[in-house]
């Protein structure tokens, strides 16, 4: 699978003393991961990552940074969205078979199965990108579409009560 920013990092490059990787998305990759991600921009997208092999996997800690323009999921208008986000995985030559169980510690990494002999240190930062952005944003104005809309907020809402009617008959009886 060709992916829209590929920064793919050889197994054999990669040995027990951490190095660092810095990697910067061109104009024309921020373009097509602001399609995947259904963004209106992706302003910028930044990482730096150390790499290191150790027994258990590939260790890939470091942060990713970048900007994107979000359109609000109520009014459509842009918004701004900051990503500065913590990575932390850990590249496996084979993840564990569906049906196993597996005990993991509080500290435990997110595990990436590698592929073809190499991870994807661009890859890795794309996702990183999609999991930091806000899936529903909201901008300033939302809040007064939805009321005009007729929507009422989760404060206003009162659960129907089927005895309300009946109460409100017999205290008009009694």
């Amino acid at each position: 699978m060709k992916t829209e920013f590929s920064r793919p990092e050889r197994l054999d490059t990669i040995g027990e003393r951490e190095r660092i990787v810095e990697i910067v998305a061109t104009a024309d990759e921020r373009a097509a991961l602001a399609t995947r991600f259904a963004l209106l921009s992706i302003t910028r997208l930044e990482a730096r990552l150390g790499i290191k092999r150790t027994e258990g996997g590939i260790v890939v800690k470091g942060r990713v940074t970048g900007a994107a323009v979000q359109a609000c999921s109520v009014t459509d208008e842009p918004l701004d969205t900051h990503i500065d986000e913590p990575v932390a995985l850990l590249f496996v030559e084979q993840l564990v078979a569906e049906g196993d169980e597996v005990e993991l510690s509080d500290d435990a990494l997110d595990t990436v199965a590698i592929e073809g002999g190499a991870i994807d240190l661009g890859e890795a930062a794309a996702d990183t990108l999609a999991l930091a952005i806000d899936p529903f944003p909201r901008g300033p104005n939302a809040a007064a579409a939805l009321a005009a809309a007729g929507v009422i907020s989760e404060d206003e809402f009162r659960p129907a009560n089927a005895f309300a009617d009946l109460k409100a008959k017999l205290a008009g009886k009694a």
